[in-house]
């Protein structure tokens, strides 16, 4: 069942270019996986699912990789950085889950004017997201795809798809440099792994399809405000219950 839930996870996320760390996350400490194997668990997984979705996005020629050069080179030192660090996440699953269902009520109820054209975007805002979100991700164990998509779409900087397209490979670089950061640390992921993994990389295959083929921008925009609702949740409901450590 639980194998199931992942592979649901990862192809709901996948639709709007997301790995499902944050759902990962949840569901490992629903089933009260020690924390010391979660974060590294999540960012494996992140790293399967976003593999695969990056390699379609970019087959669809859809990845702005000169913008997403400059959010790297800016988000993966910090994300190295984070993913040294082994600390309580109480207060910072409450303030992060607070932020993630204010970023979902923008993108629900903010109507974009037709034909509103994305703006230029300025390389000292696109460096300081870039390493306020790798740092977030290496800290965590969450890709940082849920933190970066809203500020792209709220600033304009991309499109929804365009955003979908750049979320996928910033998270799979991001996990994969945090996913280094926490084993140095002395963190492993859980022995089952890799059945996980298979679950995550089918529902990848599955979810990408779908976002690629059959979801609009409108639909893209409101899947990933329910997705960073559902995330926020999941970080404030599990904040009490056990540390993301």
């Amino acid at each position: 069942m639980l194998t199931l839930m992942f592979a649901g996870v990862s192809l709901l996320y996948a639709t709007v270019g997301q790995a499902g760390g944050t759902a990962f996350l949840a569901l490992m400490a629903f089933a009260s996986f020690p924390s010391n194997e979660m974060r590294p668990t999540a960012l494996l997984l992140n790293i399967i699912a976003a593999t695969y979705s990056t390699w379609r996005f970019h087959r669809g020629g859809l990845v702005d990789w000169a913008k997403l050069r400059l959010l790297l080179i800016a988000s993966l030192p910090t994300a190295l950085v984070g993913g040294f660090i082994v600390l309580d996440e109480r207060l910072y699953n409450v303030a992060t889950g607070v932020v993630l269902l204010a970023a979902a009520a923008i993108l629900a109820f903010r109507r974009p004017k037709a034909g509103e054209p994305d703006r230029l975007t300025p390389v000292w805002g696109v460096g300081a997201v870039g390493a306020g979100v790798g740092l977030v991700s290496g800290l965590t164990g969450v890709g940082g795809g849920v933190f970066l998509a809203p500020v792209l779409v709220a600033l304009r900087w991309a499109s929804p798809k365009q955003t979908a397209a750049l979320s996928a490979p910033f998270i799979l670089a991001n996990s994969a440099v945090g996913l280094i950061g926490a084993i140095y640390a002395g963190q492993m992921p859980t022995s089952g792994t890799w059945l996980y993994a298979l679950a995550a990389l089918a529902g990848a295959m599955i979810g990408t399809t779908i976002g690629l083929r059959w979801l609009s921008q409108t639909a893209t925009r409101y899947v990933l405000a329910f997705i960073l609702a559902a995330a926020g949740i999941q970080l404030l409901f599990f904040t009490g219950h056990k540390s993301f450590g």
